[in-house]
């Protein structure tokens, strides 16, 4: 029950996450990015199950297989929403007394957010590709847009004067911006696609919270910021991030700066999503985090 409506939370898991060994690695559950993707372009990480950790994946409420509400407003999705849904995961799956959580984006956000309610059972946080404030993240995409080209930024900005930012003109845009700074690989992963694309079917949380595109945001999370409070988490933090990532140096060195017990790791080749761009050194960073805080 979220918000007064009765909701279903869609996961998946690979690995066992009941194998009955208390010295087994602990569970880790992901949080997907958007907000209004889906889980799909995080499914790298389940790699990480060959160790014997089970790996969580869902779709949060809103998106994906999970239960949709396309007709409710600002009002009722809310980053606390997120943060219920999420405990009530940990709890239904039983892995409140022992997990970790790995946050992408927008998921790094609600990681934060959930790390600040200081669940007990919470080893250990993985913060990729994020930041501590949406103004900053913000402030540092239209950076990053004012090196575009100037024909491209003259698209994007009749269209976003205009409110014609679902003309197919300025997605291609916009597109512009995302394979500099979102994924940089020629092709992207059949995962990521679908993950965007279940945006494109329902648009309501995106829309909603962030707005029409990464760098014109009019939603309700506009203003959301923890700089203030990044000192409280005090379990141990992995910071990731890419050279050319929309999330900048700059945010991650708030983030580093904030939290006491945090380590950073800088992945040169990529931008918004190492765990595609450089996915085995990716994988290996995060899968040595983990093991060395169960």
């Amino acid at each position: 029950m979220l918000n007064g409506e009765v909701a279903e939370t869609w996961y998946r898991i690979d690995g066992d996450l009941s194998p009955g060994d208390a010295d087994a690695p602990a569970p880790l559950i992901t949080l997907h990015g958007g907000p209004g993707a889906t889980h799909d372009y995080l499914l790298v990480l389940a790699n990480l199950a060959q160790d014997g950790r089970a790996v969580v994946f869902y779709d949060q409420i809103g998106n994906g297989r999970s239960t949709h509400y396309p007709e409710r407003g600002a009002d009722f999705w809310t980053v606390d929403l997120f943060v219920r849904e999420l405990h009530n995961l940990v709890e239904a799956l039983g892995i409140a007394d022992r997990h970790h959580v790995l946050g992408s984006s927008w998921g790094g956000f609600l990681g934060q957010e959930y790390a600040l309610t200081r669940p007990p059972g919470l080893k250990s946080l993985v913060l990729t590709d994020t930041a501590a404030s949406f103004p900053d993240f913000l402030a540092e995409a239209n950076r990053l847009r004012g090196e575009l080209p100037p024909e491209v930024e003259a698209t994007l900005k009749r269209h976003e004067e205009a409110g014609t930012t679902d003309d197919p003109e300025y997605e291609e845009a916009c597109m512009v911006f995302y394979r500099r700074h979102l994924c940089r690989l020629d092709r992207w992963p059949q995962e990521l696609i679908d993950a965007f694309g279940w945006i494109e079917k329902d648009p309501t949380v995106y829309h909603t919270m962030n707005g029409p595109s990464e760098f014109h945001v009019i939603g309700s999370i506009k203003d959301w910021q923890v700089k203030d409070r990044l000192g409280e988490i005090e379990i141990p933090t992995l910071l990731t991030s890419g050279r050319y990532d929309e999330a900048t140096p700059a945010l991650q060195e708030t983030l580093h700066d904030g939290i006491p017990n945090s380590e950073w790791v800088l992945f040169e080749e990529s931008s918004h999503t190492p765990f595609v761009e450089e996915p085995e050194r990716y994988r290996q960073v995060v899968g040595e985090w983990l093991a060395r805080h169960d």
